[in-house]
């Protein structure tokens, strides 16, 4: 079985050739690692002087410009460059904990499975509230989520990451793959259009239970470190996007709103730092959340806002300049 690593990257760093290094000593091995970097300058810089293609020799490098890159369409790229059984989507920014993360996140990826996504643990310089919200959002405990599921866990059932994630070719081929234009929330996306054919999305800390139907793993035993201390400001950029995505997919997420999710954070972070004599963090904690819900909310009503606003409150300004007509 081949298995092929894809990466989208923009401005990389010097802990780009960390991850290589950690990919390329992995108890299973990847065929081959494909970066789809954006804008090609920036990649330039990062290998000026080094040998870098002889050194990383499994590598194959595709370059976008910034306004054709889109967190849907590039992946499908990515995925196009592939030929392998099984493709691992990652970020450039997550970091394997250790040499098994390939092997925990494909191990299984057998019999009716999907695809899994790995545990997310946080950097050493995570703040407390980033930490446990990691926690929060990638315990231990392992759990299988099904349509079944939509009535206790909302839209926590279509819960998938693809800063660390592996999918079978063939099902993905079969249930047509990553959405082709989205500003956010590709593997969200994907995860509900597999949930909504009948199929399952599984959270397994052990990779060892598979139920009736397609499933996507969550596996714990694949970790990956990844956290971001994001200031208020971004904060409400991102879940600005996190709001758009929602709406132009209303078809998804119009019966299963994020509020409730993130009203369940904000009680056990608040729980959390009470009783760990945090509370004075709570004022910061809960400016953050005032600007990530209004950032949401100003992202579900995009299209009632003036163009302007919308460039000035996106993360993602080229994502609008694509021969858009509804801003």
């Amino acid at each position: 079985m081949e298995i092929d690593v894809i990466i989208p990257l923009y401005k990389p760093g010097k802990e780009l050739f960390t991850l290589l290094d950690k990919l390329g000593s992995q108890s299973v091995p990847v065929h081959q690692v494909i970066l789809l970097n954006t804008e090609e300058k920036y990649f330039e810089q990062l290998i000026y002087g080094i040998r870098f293609l002889e050194t990383y020799q499994n590598i194959k490098v595709y370059h976008v410009s910034k306004r054709e890159f889109d967190h849907g369409g590039t992946r499908r790229m990515g995925v196009k460059k592939s030929s392998a059984d099984v493709f691992v989507m990652m970020t450039q920014d997550a970091m394997p904990k250790d040499d098994r993360l390939i092997e925990k996140l494909v191990e299984p990826l057998q019999g009716e499975v999907a695809g899994a996504y790995a545990r997310q643990l946080p950097r050493e310089d995570s703040t407390p509230v980033e930490s446990y919200t990691r926690e929060f959002n990638y315990p231990a405990k392992s759990r299988i989520k099904s349509a079944a599921d939509l009535d206790s866990l909302g839209i926590k059932t279509f819960f998938c990451s693809n800063v660390c994630a592996a999918y079978r070719r063939e099902i993905y081929e079969e249930l047509g793959g990553f959405v082709r234009h989205t500003i956010f929330n590709e593997d969200m996306i994907y995860a509900a259009k597999a949930v909504e054919a009948g199929y399952s999305v599984a959270y397994a800390a052990d990779a060892q239970v598979v139920q009736n139907g397609y499933a996507v793993y969550y596996a714990a035993d694949a970790r990956v470190i990844h956290s971001h201390n994001y200031t208020a400001s971004q904060q409400f950029h991102r879940n600005f996007d996190l709001g758009v995505s929602q709406a132009e997919h209303p078809e998804i997420f119009a019966a299963y709103p994020s509020e409730s999710e993130g009203k369940r954070m904000v009680k056990d972070v608040t729980v959390y730092l009470r009783s760990n004599h945090m509370s004075a963090g709570l004022p910061h904690f809960y400016m953050q959340c005032a600007c990530k819900y209004a950032g949401y909310l100003l992202g579900k009503n995009y299209r009632r806002l003036p163009k302007k606003w919308v460039l000035a409150f996106t993360s993602n300004k080229e994502y609008w300049k694509q021969n858009r007509k509804d801003v």
